[in-house]
Parts: C-alpha cells; sequence; structure tokens
C-alpha cells in the first residue's frame, strides 16, 4: 500500500488520544471518502519508548507484516494489519478498525473465555514450533532486549522524558528491593542488570514465534476468531513467555486463579507443554513486571487493589524464588 493511494482518500483524521498504550505511539483513526475507517499507528523510537527500549529502528510491526510473517498464524489467530509502508525514521501501519470488538480494562474474562484464549495461544505457539525464524531476525526482538525492558539502567537515559513510565519503573524496582526478601530480590535485580542466564535458560527450551505482549487490551474477539494487536515486540523464545506475561498483567481481569490458567494454557499444549519453560516464563514475568507490583502494592489509591497486589507480589516471589532454587539458570 502506498501512502498517496490512502491519504488522497481521507476526509478526517481523528486522534486516539484515549488508548492505552502506555508506548507514545501516536495512533489515529482514518475517515475515508467512502465512509470506511482505519487506525493507522506512526512507528517511531522518536516517540514510542518500547520501540527506543528495544533498539527497534525501523518499525517491527510493520516489517513483520511486510515480511509474511503473519501471514502463518493458524486458523482462529488473527492480526489487524491491512497495509503499511517504511518512512524516515520508521514506518506507517494500517489497521482494521476494531472499535467495539478491543478488549479494555474494564472487561473480564470467564472461565470459558479464558480457556478459548490459552487454547488460541497454544495453537499459535505450535504452529511455530520449530520454524526457522531466522530469516526474519530484524524483525525480532533480541529476547535479552524483552527479557529486561524495564531494567533501571535501560531506563535512566528517559527519565528526563515526557513518558512517565521510565520513572514509575524505577521507583517500582526500588520498591521492589525495599518489599522482596533478598534470596529473591537480589537475583532479580541482578538478572534486570545481566539476563543472559535467564535468557540462555530460555533458548534451551523449546521455541517458537511468541507475540511478547499479550494483554487484554492488546487482543479483540472476531466471532471465534482471536485478534492479536500491537506486534512490536515479537520474539523467538518459548510459549510459556506469552502466558507468564499474560498472567502478570491480567489475572486480576480473570475470573480463573493463576494455577487455573497455567492448567488451561498446559491442557492446550497438550505434549508441547514443557514445564521447565514454565518456570523460568514465570520467572521472566517477575522480571517484567516487578515493579508494577509493588508499586500497587503500597501507592494504589484503592485499598482493595493494594491488598490484592500485595498478594499477587507475594505469589510471583514464590515462584521466582523456585525457579532460582531450580538450578534452571
Amino acid at each position: 500500500m502506498q501512502p498517496t493511494q490512502l491519504e488522497e482518500r481521507v476526509v478526517e483524521r481523528r486522534p486516539l488520544v484515549a488508548h492505552v498504550g502506555k508506548s507514545g505511539a501516536s495512533l489515529e483513526r482514518w475517515v475515508l471518502d467512502d465512509g470506511s475507517t482505519f487506525v493507522v499507528k506512526r512507528l517511531t523510537p522518536e516517540t514510542d519508548l518500547l520501540m527506543s527500549l528495544t533498539h527497534d529502528l525501523a518499525g517491527r510491526e510493520y516489517t513483520l507484516w511486510a515480511r509474511g510473517l503473519l501471514d502463518h498464524l493458524p486458523h482462529g489467530v488473527g492480526h489487524a494489519i491491512v497495509g503499511g509502508w517504511a518512512e524516515s525514521g520508521g514506518a506507517v501501519v494500517v489497521m482494521r478498525d476494531l472499535d467495539g470488538r478491543v478488549l479494555t480494562w474494564d472487561d473480564r474474562l470467564d472461565g470459558d473465555r479464558c480457556r478459548w484464549l490459552m487454547g488460541r495461544l497454544a495453537s499459535m505457539h505450535r504452529t511455530f514450533a520449530g520454524v526457522p525464524l531466522e530469516p526474519w531476525g530484524d524483525a525480532l526482538t533480541p529476547l535479552a532486549d524483552l527479557v529486561g525492558m524495564f531494567s533501571p539502567v535501560r531506563m535512566r537515559p528517559h527519565l528526563d522524558g515526557v513518558n512517565q513510565l521510565p520513572r514509575l519503573a524505577t521507583h517500582g524496582w526500588e520498591l521492589f528491593e525495599q518489599m522482596v526478601p533478598a534470596d529473591v530480590a537480589g537475583p532479580v535485580l541482578e538478572l534486570l542488570r545481566r539476563p543472559a542466564p535467564l535468557v540462555g535458560a530460555l533458548r534451551r527450551c523449546p521455541c517458537t514465534l511468541v507475540h511478547g505482549d499479550v494483554a487484554v487490551v492488546n487482543m479483540a474477539i472476531e466471532s471465534d476468531d482471536l485478534v492479536l494487536l500491537d506486534w512490536s515486540m515479537p520474539a523467538v523464545a518459548p510459549g510459556a513467555l506469552d502466558v507468564a506475561r499474560f498472567v502478570a498483567g491480567c489475572a486480576s481481569v480473570v475470573d480463573l486463579s493463576r494455577e487455573e490458567i497455567l492448567d488451561a494454557y498446559a491442557e492446550a499444549a497438550g505434549p508441547a507443554f514443557h514445564e521447565p519453560a514454565m518456570h523460568l516464563g514465570l520467572l521472566a514475568g517477575t522480571v517484567w513486571l516487578g515493579w508494577n507490583k509493588a508499586l500497587d502494592a503500597t501507592g494504589h489509591p484503592d485499598p482493595v487493589v493494594r491488598d490484592r497486589e500485595r498478594a499477587d507480589l507475594e505469589w510471583w516471589v514464590a515462584q521466582a524464588r523456585t525457579t532460582i532454587r531450580s538450578g534452571l539458570l
């Protein structure tokens, strides 16, 4: 799709200022002369913090689509990209307008819907298991960048920027170190500084294509299809990494317990399920969002949420301790 072919038909542009993304990516809804609508996302590391943190200079979401990797998603799993183009300093992706079908933090997933979701994720992970992904190398996020994304060292150069995420994450890790027993806080903070042992252990497990940021706000439901949005951090890793990310960020909006979500994925994955990979994935989940758990456990204005997040942090600390002591690293 050439930019002029689309832009000359645009009759209205509406900035999507209320979207929940924290990266700083620019989103607009374009209305064309025939009344059809698209969501247009501009990818540039100058404004998109997560692109900068993962050394994405060209727009992996565009590259992944342009090279056809998303065409191989299994039946029942889709994406929304219909076009795009590279431009100086990044890229643009054009997506179907899924307004009303994209999930929000106000949506709850009951047990059946969550099991359905785990089934769709397991199907995607099985599809790409063992598939050579080297030809798409620069369209994929280096695993070390994904695992250690919220490291204070990575955040330091961005502390004075407009995006508040670096300041929140840095403060959250300070709270994490204060709140969490040293036998877990020490190794987790060390993995943030030097993720190589965790990255190496993950790579020794069966790997596949992972989305990298599976969260309810990055998905839509169309009939019986799961549409995954925001393919900005795809990587080669165990599928457990996607599952752990989902549990870390979304367990509070799911009617199943954390253990039941993991069991649902294990059942859906069948013989492909790899228990050591799940233990490592859960440790990576702590390295990913431990700062956020500590922040909410201490500073959330709602006491109910504070209590919930404090209990959640204790669960993640227990999972991390099990993996640290397991010898898997």
